[in-house]
């Protein structure tokens, strides 16, 4: 299993209750793979740094989990299906990755 990240960026025309219901989904999207969930954040409504879809703002959402590669193909297909999201990267890290965002986690905490 390896250890994965994502960051999607959901359109502002959202609720915050259709935003967390888009949350779940993704989510959904990751436990039917086999995937196991380890950290999520929500950054909330924030301010874009170029326009994108004619939008200035967006529902940041950060996903930690740990997965076969074969899961991330399918996550990205929900991604690019559902009109809602307008970017996302999802990326695979590495030893050192995991503890700059562990550590960062620790240190927010206190």
């Amino acid at each position: 299993m390896n250890h994965y990240e994502t960051v999607f960026i959901l359109t502002p025309v959202l609720s915050a209750d259709q935003a967390k219901e888009a949350v779940k989904k993704f989510k959904k999207v990751l436990k039917d793979g086999g995937a196991k969930v380890l950290h999520e954040e929500d950054w909330g409504l924030k301010k874009l740094a170029y326009p994108i879809q004619k939008k200035s703002t967006g529902f940041y959402n950060l996903i930690e989990f740990e997965a076969e590669g074969s899961v991330i193909a399918n996550l990205e297909v929900a991604f690019k299906r559902d009109e809602m999201v307008m970017r996302f990267l999802t990326m695979k890290m590495d030893k050192d990755h995991i503890a700059f965002a562990d550590k960062g986690r620790t240190m927010a905490k206190a």
